[in-house]
């Protein structure tokens, strides 16, 4: 199927036959093109979204109801190699529901903005597989669904974690609950967990404060992102922004606390996010409350501090799916909070705690593979 174009970033409103089918089972696709040309998306509608389209051009898009045997890649970015080469790869029409599909790709990971006050978060060229990712925080319903069944299938939690609402984050859990978590939650969907406490990976991890350093980083099942995973999810696809939309922020975009004084690039207003501050704090606001980014997330900027997997280390690695450190001291968090100023909420900070501190604005997402 080939198609001309004359816009930057456009949507092919797919055959209806071919939506149809996919309705009724996964239907993968790739794109070829003049340039490094990138799926964004696929609307409910069923439109397909890309980038990079060069007007006047003519593109080819494939679609295959099933990938040959023992392939599992389902990204669908043409990927830099040596020489030029670029390697095609195809994607997964349906994500698992409550996620997207993060695409595969290099991005500049770090303060290419040029912020001052950001020292350890120097640009870095990153090269990230495909992933799914929840488009929500972890909400607290959702924390005590999970928590419940885990805690009478034998795991042990530091934390019964709390929430507001169910429909708003869950917080007050530490790296370990929400690693453990992680675990149950796969093992409920009847998924593959990824943390186990034994380098043979069959002893699963569900108790302790023992850092699980056995992970099978190709499981199907639920994990906490890396630095660089989140980091490129929360960018959305956009490049040298200090924010998921932009280069400023207001409150009505995000819930975090308003500080224009000190900020040139927040535009409050000034103080907590009045549309939260009913009830006591925490001031947290339900999840998918604020429009979300390029790659369809939410909260990827305010509300509660996001949990990633790596310990901390400056300067961070580059390259292909870096993962932090083998050990450290402490674990990153990602993301801005409610009683946080305007400056926690980049793209580029880094945050680092205790992975064993659990506060009211701390919480997490889950990502998972393929």
């Amino acid at each position: 199927m080939k198609t001309k174009f004359l816009s930057l970033f456009i949507m092919l409103v797919l055959l209806a036959g071919i939506h149809q089918a996919a309705a009724q089972a996964a239907r993968f696709f790739r794109i070829y093109g003049p340039a490094a040309t990138q799926i964004i998306a696929f609307q409910p509608d069923g439109a397909m979204v890309w980038s990079n389209a060069q007007p006047g051009a003519t593109y080819t898009v494939q679609t295959v109801l099933s990938l040959p045997a023992g392939t599992n890649w389902v990204d669908y970015i043409q990927l830099p190699t040596t020489n030029n080469i670029h390697t095609n790869r195809l994607v997964d029409f349906h994500p698992p529901a409550g996620m997207t599909l993060v695409p595969a790709g290099s991005f500049i990971m770090g303060n290419s903005i040029g912020d001052s006050d950001v020292t350890d978060a120097s640009p870095t060229n990153v090269c990230v597989s495909a992933f799914y990712m929840d488009t929500n925080l972890v909400n607290y319903g959702q924390w005590q669904s999970t928590y419940n069944w885990a805690t009478n299938a034998g795991y042990g939690f530091d934390h019964a974690g709390s929430g507001k609402t169910k429909n708003h984050p869950v917080q007050m859990v530490d790296w370990f609950d929400a690693v453990k978590w992680c675990n149950a939650r796969s093992q409920l969907a009847g998924l593959t967990p990824a943390y186990y406490t034994d380098v043979g990976l069959t002893q699963v991890y569900t108790n302790g404060q023992l850092a699980p350093t056995n992970v099978n980083w190709t499981a199907n099942g639920f994990r906490l992102p890396t630095e660089a995973e989140w980091e490129k999810a929360a960018r959305g696809g956009l490049s040298g922004q200090r924010f998921p939309w932009g280069n400023l922020i207001s409150e009505n975009q995000a819930n975090y606390f308003g500080n224009t004084g000190g900020y040139s690039y927040d535009l409050g207003p000034n103080g907590f996010n009045i549309n939260f501050t009913t009830g006591g704090t925490p001031f947290t606001s339900p999840v998918g409350y604020f429009a979300p980014n390029g790659y369809r997330l939410f909260d990827m900027a305010g509300n509660v501090f996001e949990w990633c997997w790596d310990w901390y280390a400056a300067p961070y690695a580059g390259g292909s799916d870096p993962r932090g450190p083998d050990t450290g001291t402490y674990r990153l968090l990602r993301g801005g909070t409610w009683n946080g100023f305007a400056s926690s909420a980049r793209c580029a900070y880094r945050v680092v705690n205790d992975p064993t501190g659990a506060f009211d604005g701390i919480g997490f997402r889950c990502v998972r593979g393929f």
